[in-house]
């Protein structure tokens, strides 16, 4: 049977396929980036989970689509540990694109991750070009999950907020300037933890001129730097992977406007696409 992973820093789901392309288990574990997560956090957070321990004899392939594996360290770092987890299973790891742009179309066409992070590729039917390498968090993600809660962080300290909305704010999250700077400089995972902060805009009562100007501006960021570098940009449906360009289509689609893109596909999570994928290319279930 074939286990798929969908692996990002916050989350990973994971599906078992049998050989009709039934799904036999869902489950999901913590994030499993090999960039940003130490090799023993990535073994413990895949051995934590009880319903993995149940299948892992029955699972002779692995497909690990994952945040940070865009890189042959990590990559390999992955492999080692889903390699001594998962014996006598064949190990497969690629990176999210890889796995987004699968679930997303099977045109070409440019495939966007918005999620805790952010990236982008062409995808020409049948592989991916990445125009841009990713440098992370710090230097880029534009539009993702961290970056959005460092703006709000900022704004919030900066005093751009407005009083009501930074009474919220502080309702909401633990904002002491020493808690803050330990969990972005000396805690793990820092990424996921300025993530968290970016739900407060998804979960308002409604969205007000601050969320809106927010993420417009964050959008067109993403877009400038990760959609229009591609030459293929204006000629080929733009497609959309991940929670926060779910809950986000609109604004989207408004910054699409001014750039003459046309939108394709905006999908929350890639799993249930790679599962018609798989069903229809690698196990040839009619």
């Amino acid at each position: 049977m074939i286990l798929i992973a969908d692996g990002g820093s916050t989350k990973c789901d994971w599906i078992l396929l049998d050989d009709q392309g039934e799904v036999v288990l869902k489950t999901r574990t913590k994030g499993l980036n090999p960039a940003v997560f130490k090799p023993k956090t990535l073994k413990a957070r895949l051995e934590e989970n009880e319903d993995l321990k149940e299948i892992v004899s029955q699972v002779t392939r692995v497909d690990f689509y994952g945040a940070g594996c865009g890189t042959p360290t990590p990559v390999k770092n992955l492999k080692e540990i889903l390699e001594d987890y998962f014996k006598g299973a064949q190990i497969n790891v690629d990176e999210d694109m890889v796995a987004a742009a699968l679930a997303a179309t099977t045109k070409p066409g440019i495939v966007c991750i918005l999620g805790t992070g952010s990236n982008s590729c062409y995808f020409d039917g049948q592989n991916v070009h990445m125009e841009v390498e990713s440098l992370g968090y710090v230097l880029m993600d534009e539009a993702s999950g961290n970056y959005f809660g460092k703006r709000l962080i900022r704004d919030y300290f900066y005093k751009f907020m407005g009083e009501d909305m930074s009474r919220e704010f502080a309702k909401r999250y633990d904002l002491n300037a020493d808690t803050i700077k330990r969990n972005v400089y000396k805690e793990d995972n820092p990424n996921t933890y300025l993530a968290s902060f970016a739900e407060f805009i998804f979960t308002a009562q409604e969205r007000n001129g601050y969320f809106y100007k927010l993420i417009y501006e964050g959008m067109e960021k993403f877009i400038e730097r990760r959609v229009m570098c591609f030459k293929q940009a204006q000629n080929v449906p733009i497609h959309f992977i991940g929670s926060i360009a779910f809950f986000s289509e609109d604004i989207i689609r408004d910054v699409a406007k001014r750039y003459h893109l046309d939108i394709g596909n905006v999908i929350r999570r890639p799993i249930d696409g790679l599962i018609a994928h798989y069903k229809k290319n690698v196990l040839k279930v009619n």
